[in-house]
Protein backbone atom coordinates (compact mmCIF):
# COMPACT_ATOMS: atom_id res chain seq x y z
CA UNK A 1 0.00 0.00 0.00
CA UNK A 2 1.42 3.39 -0.97
CA UNK A 3 1.80 6.01 1.71
CA UNK A 4 -0.60 8.92 1.59
CA UNK A 5 1.05 11.97 0.04
CA UNK A 6 0.95 14.94 2.41
CA UNK A 7 -0.88 17.99 1.12
CA UNK A 8 1.24 20.99 0.32
CA UNK A 9 0.77 24.74 0.20
CA UNK A 10 0.76 24.40 -3.59
CA UNK A 11 -2.13 21.90 -3.39
CA UNK A 12 -4.08 24.45 -1.36
CA UNK A 13 -3.21 27.30 -3.75
CA UNK A 14 -4.16 25.16 -6.75
CA UNK A 15 -7.57 24.35 -5.25
CA UNK A 16 -8.18 28.04 -4.50
CA UNK A 17 -7.08 29.09 -7.99
CA UNK A 18 -9.20 26.54 -9.85
CA UNK A 19 -12.32 27.14 -7.74
CA UNK A 20 -12.21 30.93 -7.75
CA UNK A 21 -11.16 31.23 -11.37
CA UNK A 22 -14.01 28.92 -12.37
CA UNK A 23 -16.57 30.79 -10.29
CA UNK A 24 -15.31 34.17 -11.56
CA UNK A 25 -15.57 33.00 -15.17
CA UNK A 26 -19.02 31.48 -14.67
CA UNK A 27 -17.85 27.97 -15.54
CA UNK A 28 -20.60 25.36 -15.40
CA UNK A 29 -20.59 23.82 -11.92
CA UNK A 30 -20.30 20.24 -13.22
CA UNK A 31 -17.28 21.20 -15.33
CA UNK A 32 -15.70 23.01 -12.39
CA UNK A 33 -16.32 20.03 -10.13
CA UNK A 34 -14.62 17.72 -12.64
CA UNK A 35 -11.54 19.97 -12.60
CA UNK A 36 -11.44 19.90 -8.80
CA UNK A 37 -12.24 16.24 -8.25
CA UNK A 38 -8.66 15.20 -9.05
CA UNK A 39 -7.43 17.26 -6.08
CA UNK A 40 -9.55 15.37 -3.54
CA UNK A 41 -7.67 12.55 -1.80
CA UNK A 42 -9.96 9.68 -0.84
CA UNK A 43 -11.11 9.76 2.80
CA UNK A 44 -9.93 13.33 3.29
CA UNK A 45 -11.75 16.63 3.80
CA UNK A 46 -9.45 18.46 1.35
CA UNK A 47 -10.27 20.65 -0.52
CA UNK A 48 -13.60 20.99 1.30
CA UNK A 49 -12.13 22.77 4.29
CA UNK A 50 -10.38 25.23 1.96
CA UNK A 51 -13.66 26.04 0.21
CA UNK A 52 -15.36 26.55 3.59
CA UNK A 53 -12.64 29.04 4.57
CA UNK A 54 -13.20 30.85 1.27
CA UNK A 55 -16.95 30.83 1.90
CA UNK A 56 -16.31 32.45 5.29
CA UNK A 57 -14.06 35.02 3.62
CA UNK A 58 -16.80 35.75 1.09
CA UNK A 59 -19.22 36.50 3.93
CA UNK A 60 -16.67 38.93 5.34
CA UNK A 61 -16.16 40.54 1.92
CA UNK A 62 -19.91 41.05 1.72
CA UNK A 63 -20.02 42.70 5.13
CA UNK A 64 -22.26 39.99 6.54
CA UNK A 65 -22.44 40.33 10.30
CA UNK A 66 -24.91 40.37 13.17
CA UNK A 67 -25.64 43.98 12.29
CA UNK A 68 -25.88 43.24 8.55
CA UNK A 69 -27.25 39.68 8.35
CA UNK A 70 -28.24 37.70 5.30
CA UNK A 71 -31.54 35.84 5.47
CA UNK A 72 -30.80 32.11 5.45
CA UNK A 73 -34.32 31.06 4.54
CA UNK A 74 -34.39 30.33 0.81
CA UNK A 75 -30.70 31.20 0.38
CA UNK A 76 -30.05 28.30 -1.99
CA UNK A 77 -33.03 29.16 -4.17
CA UNK A 78 -32.10 32.86 -4.32
CA UNK A 79 -28.37 32.54 -4.93
CA UNK A 80 -28.15 29.20 -6.73
CA UNK A 81 -31.41 28.96 -8.71
CA UNK A 82 -29.80 26.76 -11.37
CA UNK A 83 -29.38 23.91 -8.84
CA UNK A 84 -32.38 22.28 -7.21
CA UNK A 85 -31.52 20.33 -4.07
CA UNK A 86 -33.59 17.18 -3.68
CA UNK A 87 -34.09 14.79 -0.82
CA UNK A 88 -33.06 14.89 2.78
CA UNK A 89 -29.44 13.98 2.12
CA UNK A 90 -28.77 16.83 -0.34
CA UNK A 91 -30.61 19.32 1.85
CA UNK A 92 -28.71 18.24 4.94
CA UNK A 93 -25.29 18.30 3.31
CA UNK A 94 -25.77 21.65 1.61
CA UNK A 95 -27.20 23.07 4.84
CA UNK A 96 -24.21 21.77 6.79
CA UNK A 97 -21.71 23.35 4.39
CA UNK A 98 -23.52 26.70 4.45
CA UNK A 99 -23.64 26.64 8.25
CA UNK A 100 -19.99 25.55 8.53
CA UNK A 101 -18.90 28.51 6.40
CA UNK A 102 -20.88 30.86 8.63
CA UNK A 103 -19.41 29.23 11.74
CA UNK A 104 -15.88 29.76 10.46
CA UNK A 105 -16.73 33.42 9.71
CA UNK A 106 -17.90 33.75 13.33
CA UNK A 107 -14.72 32.16 14.70
CA UNK A 108 -16.15 28.74 15.51
CA UNK A 109 -14.30 25.72 14.12
CA UNK A 110 -16.84 23.19 12.85
CA UNK A 111 -16.36 19.50 13.61
CA UNK A 112 -15.97 18.42 9.98
CA UNK A 113 -14.86 14.86 10.71
CA UNK A 114 -17.59 14.39 13.30
CA UNK A 115 -20.19 15.37 10.73
CA UNK A 116 -18.95 13.90 7.48
CA UNK A 117 -17.72 10.67 9.05
CA UNK A 118 -21.24 9.28 8.95
CA UNK A 119 -21.87 10.46 5.38
CA UNK A 120 -19.94 7.43 4.10
CA UNK A 121 -18.90 9.41 1.05
CA UNK A 122 -16.13 11.72 -0.02
CA UNK A 123 -18.19 14.70 -1.11
CA UNK A 124 -17.70 17.40 1.53
CA UNK A 125 -15.69 19.30 -1.07
CA UNK A 126 -18.69 19.44 -3.45
CA UNK A 127 -21.08 20.81 -0.83
CA UNK A 128 -18.40 23.25 0.35
CA UNK A 129 -17.95 24.44 -3.25
CA UNK A 130 -21.70 25.11 -3.44
CA UNK A 131 -21.44 27.11 -0.19
CA UNK A 132 -18.55 29.12 -1.63
CA UNK A 133 -20.49 29.87 -4.81
CA UNK A 134 -23.58 30.95 -2.86
CA UNK A 135 -21.64 33.17 -0.47
CA UNK A 136 -19.61 34.72 -3.30
CA UNK A 137 -22.92 35.66 -4.94
CA UNK A 138 -24.22 37.04 -1.63
CA UNK A 139 -21.06 39.17 -1.32
CA UNK A 140 -21.41 40.40 -4.90
CA UNK A 141 -25.01 41.42 -4.31
CA UNK A 142 -24.15 43.18 -1.05
CA UNK A 143 -21.21 45.09 -2.48
CA UNK A 144 -22.74 45.76 -5.89
CA UNK A 145 -19.62 44.31 -7.52
CA UNK A 146 -19.35 41.40 -9.95
CA UNK A 147 -18.67 37.92 -8.60
CA UNK A 148 -15.37 38.01 -10.51
CA UNK A 149 -14.19 40.96 -8.37
CA UNK A 150 -15.17 39.13 -5.19
CA UNK A 151 -13.22 36.08 -6.39
CA UNK A 152 -10.15 38.22 -7.11
CA UNK A 153 -10.31 39.61 -3.57
CA UNK A 154 -10.73 36.17 -2.04
CA UNK A 155 -7.74 34.87 -3.99
CA UNK A 156 -5.68 37.87 -2.90
CA UNK A 157 -6.41 37.13 0.75
CA UNK A 158 -4.65 33.80 0.24
CA UNK A 159 -1.80 35.05 -1.93
CA UNK A 160 -3.20 33.38 -5.03
CA UNK A 161 -3.17 35.04 -8.45
CA UNK A 162 -6.08 34.51 -10.81
CA UNK A 163 -5.99 34.96 -14.55
CA UNK A 164 -8.20 37.79 -15.75
CA UNK A 165 -11.74 36.46 -15.73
Amino acid sequence: MAAKKPLTTEDRSRAIRIALQGIAAGVDFADLARQLEVLHPKNDTFPGEVFLELAADALEEGGISRDQPVDYEGIRERYLPERQFRGRTEHHRSHYALCAGAMIRAGVTPDLLGEVGWWDTNDLWIWSLYALLIYARVAAERTGEPVAVICQRLAGRHGVELANA
